[in-house]
């Protein structure tokens, strides 16, 4: 009898124990979850910029490995293959040239991932009548409306002419173009004209005629 409850008893603490480790090893795997750097929000057809951070892996070749910033020449440089340009090239056709590049003299069916670690900030400025004029920053993670701009500079103002809102942006080849927007249709829900801003573009709010 007494042979049966220390078995029992045995048993009992194994269990326990048992139930214990699985509790700290579940504890264990949330908090490496949880340390996990987040998974970027931006695609491979992101084109890359001067002053992106960007880690370039090389399959099985570690020490091909860089971790390095775009220049404002829109290039880097890498072991082996020197100067490599990027200008306007996604992170899948950046990918593609480097393994061309190394395929050619160095490695066999080199396999290439780009990420990147920082992205360059990117501004519109926004003047006139609006309560906090200056530089906003345009969020990586989605398309960014001319309205979201006002509204992160303060909001219209108390005498501003929404109705000839300009705005101004530069083209690739160093053009400009301009135009004048009724930022009150855009309010009542415009569809067809969100006019998501880019880098670079000026907004100006005049005031209104008394």
């Amino acid at each position: 009898m007494i042979s049966r409850i220390l078995s029992a008893r045995r048993m009992g603490l194994c269990a326990a124990i048992a139930g214990f480790l699985a509790a700290s090893a579940l504890s264990s795997s949330a908090r490496s979850d949880s340390s996990s750097p987040p998974a970027s929000s931006r695609s491979s057809n992101y084109v890359l910029r001067p002053q992106d951070l960007i880690k370039i892996q090389v399959f099985q070749e570690p020490d091909l490995d860089r971790e390095l910033r775009v220049s404002q020449d829109h290039a880097i440089t890498l072991p082996l293959i020197g100067t490599v340009d990027l200008r306007k090239r996604t992170v899948h056709e950046a990918e593609a040239l480097i393994a061309e590049l190394y395929n050619k003299d160095y490695l066999v069916n080199p396999q290439i991932n780009i990420t990147v670690l920082e992205y360059s900030p990117q501004t519109v400025n926004v003047l006139g009548a609006v309560n906090n004029p200056g530089a906003v920053v345009i969020p990586s993670e989605h398309p960014y409306s001319l309205l979201d701009a006002i509204a992160h500079s303060g909001g219209f103002s108390r005498l501003a002419n929404r109705g000839k809102v300009s705005l101004t942006r530069t083209l690739s080849k160093g053009d400009t173009e301009n135009y004048t927007i009724d930022a009150d249709q855009l309010v009542a829900g415009d569809a067809a004209n969100k006019w998501v801003v880019q880098d670079g573009d000026i907004i100006f709010i005049p005031e209104r005629v008394l």
